[in-house]
């Protein structure tokens, strides 16, 4: 009898819903303590009620983690506005006791569902950031925005702290290896005294095989002709009778499915 084979394909990608799953509890634990910490060392609360509300958040963090493993973890995709409701309350403990006043800016109600592997990565990106933030001990204000262009989930977070933060500062190893994983950019800006600005951009779809020419439509054909002629996309849709709209879809699909960062190289590409 032969033996049995195996979807390697399969396990590889159980496997990597396991580290996830795993990534996320560990994430969840580390706002657990930073809350409870924050409870503890409140000025406002004395003893007796840091107490009370320490063992609260444990408890309450204990319980929607078990219930979290039992649920469908797993779901192909999160509406946008439900991912970002779970942050939020993934979030409530720490904010709850801790000094940080962090304001959520609702995504658009209507915007595309989000792949289950990204909206996870998406609330542990903005998680370790507060976090970082909160370690840092000089913010006081935070504000998260979440957003998408149809391609890509947009992800603002900025803080008032010190703005000494850069991109290669080791607090963020973590997120630039999660956006990076996810094949997406990260913009870090600070101004010493202002505070710090992330910007992520997380694509939704896993990337498409590369173009050649036997693979445009005649639509991005023309749409490509018109970006190497130097257009821009209100005179690429002025010229083809399609609205601005379509025409800047169009030309993130074709930088996407190219590998070409920008404009210039997908004239190039052409050419």
């Amino acid at each position: 009898m032969p033996a049995p084979t195996t979807n390697t394909g399969s396990n590889r990608a159980l496997e990597a819903n396991r580290a996830r799953a795993l990534t996320e509890q560990a994430d969840r634990c580390s706002v657990m303590l930073e809350a409870i910490l924050a409870a503890l060392r409140s000025p406002r609360l004395g003893d007796r009620a840091a107490r009370q509300a320490a063992t609260e958040v444990a408890t309450n963090t204990l319980v929607e983690l078990r219930t979290w493993t039992i649920e469908h973890r797993a779901a192909v995709v999160e509406p946008v506005t439900g991912a970002f409701e779970r942050l939020r309350r993934d979030l409530g403990p720490l904010l709850r006791y801790g000094e940080l006043d962090v304001q959520f800016v609702e995504p658009p109600a209507n915007g595309r569902a989000l792949p289950g592997e990204v909206a996870h990565a998406a609330r542990a990106i903005v998680r370790n950031a507060v976090l970082t933030f909160a370690d840092a001990g000089q913010a006081r204000r935070v504000r998260i925005e979440w957003g998408c262009d149809g391609l890509n989930l947009l992800v603002g977070i900025r803080d008032d702290g010190a703005g000494d933060i850069d991109a290669h500062d080791d607090s963020l190893r973590p997120i630039v290896e999660q956006v990076s994983h996810l094949d997406g950019t990260m913009r870090v800006a600070s101004t010493p005294g202002w505070g710090t600005e992330m910007n992520i951009t997380i694509p939704l779809d896993p990337p498409e095989p590369a173009l050649d020419g036997s693979d445009l439509t005649d639509r991005e054909r023309e749409i490509m002709r018109q970006v190497a002629s130097g257009a821009r996309n209100r005179e690429i849709a002025d010229e083809i009778g399609v609205s601005e709209h379509t025409v800047k879809f169009h030309v993130s699909k074709l930088l996407r499915r190219t590998g070409t960062r920008n404009r210039a190289e997908l004239a190039a590409l052409l050419h």
